[in-house]
């Protein structure tokens, strides 16, 4: 850890924040509990932009210590109403090939083979909720598809006849009212468990798509091999109804992180959100599995980088999101200080650089690993609110005779916590 990590050993009076819901029944897969994934864009990866090259990166990987390897779609890009020269990786054309642009099936096996031969374990991105306009299905399953008032296959539309509409252009939604649809989309997704031996997904937008077709996708995948369902989406049901082990926490990245980055909230704001996590009004179960992250995809290329959005406050952000009850994300170029936001729909590689924060990374993962007081879901302990000056929030996590204790200065200004100086931004660990 930087020179701003400091052993804490003082005594500290807490305050107990309310417990959550009892435990569930639904139990998580033994390697995910206190796992970090790592999101990899596979085109912006390196200049090659394939399999091969990020698979001739994974001894590093390896090294950095993350344990989940999320791919973002590597499916073919449809042609027609192409977003840019190259597309949006969310516009699926065939769900059941490789992207070109990428390599082929085996250059696809070939990786997932590599990566678990090293140890980590890999999920896909998946786009359920729709596919490219030159999708075969389009043509041959009309009905597969949501029609407008004239019959017609459409754009995805979003408050459709209100100010805020709007479109995404370069795909067509799916109708899952039809039960040909359901089968078809499954077996597309049984195909990567068996010709890759993936281990899981992460499904995209995955609320526009109903609760119970996931319920059943994933017990029928788990027919083959056990599942780890990650789902972009912050919705209750989805935990609740057994169809996935994480979704996002986009209430702590976007109501508070990005305010504290620009300056307009600070500790108190981060103090409340906690109180009302751990509330049992919250509403989600405590096996829910919750993904903190200061930067993934959409947030490096649509909101700004960790620069844009955190300025000074990144560092100490990120360790929030080790420290805190759930499971961390680092996106590609994180842990070497991405500086630009990557094009989206164009060919725009990660400049490497040195890997500045591989350290910084490594060190927070090894914490992750190491303290079972940090586990995710029903495994880890909660988090207790320790006494402190208003711009630093101080806490613990106490699972047995392990204990974690954090404190994290969110202010320019130096401050002291238990006779230890905090630097602006600073942060101490136990």
């Amino acid at each position: 850890m930087p020179t701003r990590r400091t052993v804490l050993t003082a005594a500290a009076s807490s305050v107990m924040l309310p417990a959550m819901s009892a435990p569930q029944d639904m139990p998580h897969l033994p390697w995910s509990r206190q796992a970090v994934i790592y999101q990899i864009n596979v085109r912006q990866y390196s200049q090659a932009g394939t399999f091969k090259a990020v698979q001739s990166d994974l001894p590093r990987l390896k090294k950095l210590g993350v344990d989940i390897l999320w791919l973002m779609p590597v499916q073919p890009i449809g042609k027609v109403n192409r977003k840019g020269t190259l597309g949006s990786y969310y516009s699926i054309s065939d769900y059941t090939a490789v992207n070109p642009e990428f390599g082929t099936l085996a250059d696809a096996k070939a990786f997932v083979a590599e990566a678990h031969q090293l140890g980590f374990k890999v999920i896909l991105d998946w786009v359920a909720n729709h596919t490219a306009w030159d999708h075969g299905w389009a043509t041959a399953h009309k009905d597969w598809y949501k029609l407008n008032a004239k019959g017609e296959i459409h754009a995805v539309t979003f408050n459709e006849g209100q100010p805020s509409e709007e479109h995404w252009d370069d795909v067509v939604a799916l109708n899952y009212g039809s039960e040909g649809l359901r089968i078809a989309m499954i077996d597309a997704m049984k195909f990567w468990v068996r010709e890759t031996d993936l281990d899981g997904f992460r499904c995209d937008v995955a609320s526009l798509v109903p609760t119970d077709f996931w319920v059943r996708a994933r017990k029928e995948l788990e027919a083959t091999k056990p599942m780890f369902m990650l789902a972009e989406s912050d919705a209750v049901d989805l935990h609740t109804s057994g169809a996935f082990d994480m979704t996002y926490s986009w209430d702590l990245a976007d109501q508070v992180f990005k305010k504290i980055g620009k300056g307009e909230a600070g500790a108190p704001l981060l103090r409340e959100w906690l109180t009302k996590q751990q509330s049992p009004a919250n509403g989600y179960p405590a096996d829910a599995y919750r993904m903190r992250f200061t930067s993934n995809h959409d947030f490096n290329s649509w909101h700004g980088t960790d620069a844009d959005l955190y300025g000074d406050a990144y560092q100490a952000l990120a360790v929030l999101t080790f420290t805190l009850p759930g499971m961390p994300l680092i996106y590609n170029g994180q842990e070497s200080r991405l500086t630009k936001k990557l094009e989206f729909f164009e060919k725009d590689p990660i400049a490497w650089k040195q890997h500045e924060l591989a350290s910084f990374y490594h060190q927070l993962i090894m914490l992750k690993h190491k303290h079972p007081a940090l586990a995710a879901g029903q495994y880890g302990a909660p988090v207790q609110l320790l006494d402190s000056p208003p711009d630093v929030v101080a806490f613990e996590r106490r699972q047995g005779a392990d204990v974690v204790k954090v404190a994290v200065n969110l202010s320019k200004t130096p401050h002291t916590w238990q006779g230890r100086k905090l630097k602006p931004w600073g942060w101490l660990l136990l």
